[in-house]
């Protein structure tokens, strides 16, 4: 059933990645080390941002909220803000999604 709406080309692509040649096996493990590498990506974009700025995201937002950050509005450090907080999110909703795939 999955091979049918699975095309040939990505079929032979799950399948040569995960070294499963059955659809309902290489589909998960594809998807659950798609789900690692992303999550990967998000903690490495909060370390980058924790080591810039020498605290955890919410300790940042807690001082930005305070008015405690210098050039707060400056288009570099804005920016900052609302990346972390995204890589942050992204960091939340993937590690959920992990437990649901444990």
């Amino acid at each position: 059933m999955l091979e049918t709406v699975i095309s040939k080309p990505i079929y032979r692509v799950l399948t040569d990645l995960t070294q499963q040649p059955r659809v309902e096996v290489s589909l998960p493990i594809a998807i659950k080390e798609l789900v690692t590498l992303k999550l990967i990506e998000a903690n490495e974009r909060c370390h980058t941002f924790e080591q810039r700025y020498g605290m955890e995201f919410e300790a940042f937002r807690d001082a930005w909220n305070e008015d405690r950050i210098p050039d707060r509005y400056g288009y570099q450090v804005e920016q900052d803000y609302w990346d972390w907080e995204a890589a942050v999110t992204d960091r939340q909703k993937l590690a959920e999604m992990m437990d649901t795939l444990a």
